[in-house]
């Protein structure tokens, strides 16, 4: 019985699993599901359909080795895909990244409020810095600390 993978081409949201070829003859196996850049986080095995690697992959079906001339490598073996599943996972992903972001800009809010407020207070005198509500800010504490 054929394998199923033979017949299905990369597209966007396949699982593909390949083989990168060095000039040294050496290889490398990655597995990736195939995303909108904006969804893209290759550390969680989301890649960008925009990257040099996917636009080589599309429309190919397992079994395809591809020229693929990049830093050390000369070729791509595709080794399954697999069809498209849900994207939950690259939401996630997308959802998990923005968060993270948010959570940075906040920080970055609070410090640079702590920086003024130390700036006025040394040159003008008469600016609390524990009035600041840390509340509205990420401090990146898990919890408030204790005024005593």
């Amino acid at each position: 019985m054929a394998d199923p993978s033979q017949k299905i081409t990369v597209r966007s949201g396949c699982l593909v699993e390949v083989q990168l070829v060095r000039q040294d003859g050496t290889c490398e196996s990655l597995s990736f599901t195939l995303v909108e850049d904006h969804q893209a986080d290759f550390e969680s095995g989301f890649l960008g359909l925009s990257t040099p690697l996917a636009r080589t992959l599309l429309g190919k079906m397992a079994g395809a080795q591809l020229p693929y001339h990049v830093g050390d490598l000369k070729s791509v073996r595709i080794l399954s895909v697999q069809a498209a599943g849900p994207t939950g996972q690259a939401e996630t992903a997308a959802a998990q990244r923005q968060a993270a972001l948010a959570r940075a800009v906040k920080h970055s809010d609070y410090v640079n409020a702590m920086i003024f407020a130390g700036a006025v207070n040394s040159k003008w005198g008469d600016y609390d810095i524990d009035k600041l509500d840390p509340s509205q800010w990420e401090t990146g504490e898990k919890e408030p600390p204790d005024k005593r």
